[in-house]
């Protein structure tokens, strides 16, 4: 028997970390068992084509958000070509409200929830010619100490060209309602000596760029100090060849020791995901998400007063509670502390979340197709909810992208959320479009809404010349060297924090 575990993801920098467990759990079945991967947008004959050259008699699927519309494509192309392969569906996607799903009716089997222990039983029992009694089956959560590391699974390649996923811990104590982890009873450690013995391997492989997807990375502060040891220890070994490493903190548990620790990375070599959400207190209450508001205030202006670290901050638009003006003047409070960038959000219905309980009471509207992203809320209308979706789009393309740093300020002046919001209806009304903007028609209409706004040409001409030194034919200043180019602290670094930490360069020299 051929097993073939597959997904299709989001980009081809990434890779399915979930797989990797799948496939280091197979036990005897390992031997016959392969891993493919895919990217959302390849065509699903190309996909089924290249599935079924491999002769498989159980195709294992991970769905996702971002890809079961195109997964449910393949199952069913599958299906019509090759009716004897048995298909076995998990991940997140399915793990939930799983009957209401039509890729769950055209698929073999579900398995919900974890599927280490899972998934390599159903393969057994089908090659013992066998079949579980029930199509949805609850997955069976192992120890994590019973379970194998999926770490040497990375290939070659993927240490070359993809981010490695990683995760020292699973699970979440937190409640908060639009989030999945959510469901997680408590946050289970990994053995840290086993965990960094194999970080240890793949940084001998090569590896330099590692994303940890632990929910709560600082919650065992001895525990995140021994990895962040690791990583100071590699970057002071080869500081020419410093890791990348990036971790999703708790913004308002910020020791005076995680604080020392965080401080030694030197610049390009530390990410920091902060999910603030809201600073609106009765909308934290009623998500039951809990977070001292002052201290995360005060944390994040620690962090980017006294480290290195590139701070990557989250907020959610549409939570039920919030109106416009709330969320703006959370918006504005955000911007005042400064981090480098913001993550303007829209709130998402993740299927299995306890979110959908305040449907009735607040208005909550969802868009009924992946990703389920809110419509309309009792707060907020339609109209003004499309208007922050513009928003969140043009704010990444000129904010989060880094390369408007110095125009940046001239746009947001001190109304950074009403002028944004001006700008951005401005630029819809203009373009119609909020993709396919070619950077430099971009800067050109960002010079020319300035313009009409009344700010000093000389300023607008110079903060533009500074951004784009030798891309703009109108302004004569001398050229940056450091504009748009790759940090010298490695290759690890990822595009847009190279930017932004050139950015950041030019404003000291300025």
């Amino acid at each position: 028997m051929t097993i073939l575990l597959s997904t299709l993801n989001a980009r081809y920098a990434h890779s399915s970390l979930g797989l990797r467990y799948l496939f280091a759990n197979m036990g005897e079945l390992q031997a016959s068992t392969r891993l493919l991967e895919f990217v959302i947008g390849t065509p699903t004959g190309v996909i089924v084509e290249k599935m079924l050259a491999c002769q498989p008699s159980v195709i294992g699927l991970g769905v996702y958000i971002w890809n079961v519309e195109e997964t449910a494509k393949v199952v069913a192309m599958l299906k019509a070509v090759a009716p004897d392969v048995t298909l076995i569906l998990g991940g997140p996607e399915v793990s939930h409200e799983p009957e209401a799903q039509p890729i769950v009716h055209l698929a073999d089997y579900v398995i919900t929830g974890w599927g280490e222990a899972t998934f390599p039983e159903i393969c057994r029992l089908i090659d013992c010619g066998r079949r579980p009694p029930q199509k949805i089956l609850a997955g069976m959560q192992l120890r994590l100490a019973d379970m194998k590391m999926p770490y040497r699974f990375y290939s070659s390649e993927d240490i070359a060209h993809r981010t490695l996923y990683v995760e020292a811990s699973r699970g979440c104590p937190f409640k908060c309602e639009f989030c999945l982890s959510s469901l997680d009873k408590t946050a289970w450690a990994f053995d840290l000596d086993n965990f960094l013995a194999e970080m240890e391997a793949l940084y001998a492989r090569g590896a330099r760029r590692f994303k940890f997807v632990d929910r709560t990375f600082n919650l065992n502060v001895n525990s995140c100090l021994r990895i962040l040891q690791f990583f100071l220890d590699k970057i002071a070994a080869d500081p020419d060849n410093a890791v990348f490493a990036h971790f999703e903190l708790v913004p308002d548990h910020l020791p005076s020791a995680l604080k020392e620790c965080i401080s030694q990375f030197p610049p390009g070599t530390l990410q920091l995901e902060i999910g603030l959400q809201t600073f609106n207190e009765e909308v934290q209450a009623l998500i039951s998400r809990r977070q001292n508001n002052d201290a995360s205030a005060e944390n994040i202006r620690w962090l980017i007063e006294h480290s290195h670290a590139h701070l990557h901050v989250d907020l959610i638009a549409g939570l039920p509670g919030e109106d416009i003006d709330s969320f703006a003047q959370g918006f504005d409070r955000l911007i005042g502390i400064g981090p480098h960038e913001i993550q303007f959000g829209i709130i998402k219905r993740l299927r299995g979340t306890p979110i959908i309980r305040h449907t009735a009471d607040h208005g909550l509207v969802f868009d009924p197709s992946p990703p389920y992203t809110i419509l309309a809320t009792n707060r907020i209308n339609f109209a003004a909810m499309q208007r922050l979706v513009r928003f969140a789009r043009y704010w990444d393309m000129v904010a989060n992208s880094g390369k408007f740093a110095h125009t940046l300020r001239l746009i947001l002046d001190d109304e950074p959320f009403v002028r944004f919001i001006d700008f951005s209806d401005w630029l819809y009304a203009k373009t119609s479009a909020t993709h396919g903007i070619a950077l430099e028609r971009l800067a050109a209409l960002v010079e020319e809404w300035l313009t009409v706004r009344g700010n000093d040409p000389v300023q607008i001409q110079e903060a533009i010349g500074k951004d784009y030194a030798g891309r703009s034919r109108r302004v004569n200043i001398k050229q940056k060297k450091t504009a748009f180019r790759n940090s010298e602290n490695g290759a690890a670094l990822p595009l847009r924090q190279s930017l932004h930490l050139s950015s950041q360069e030019l404003r000291k020299k300025d």
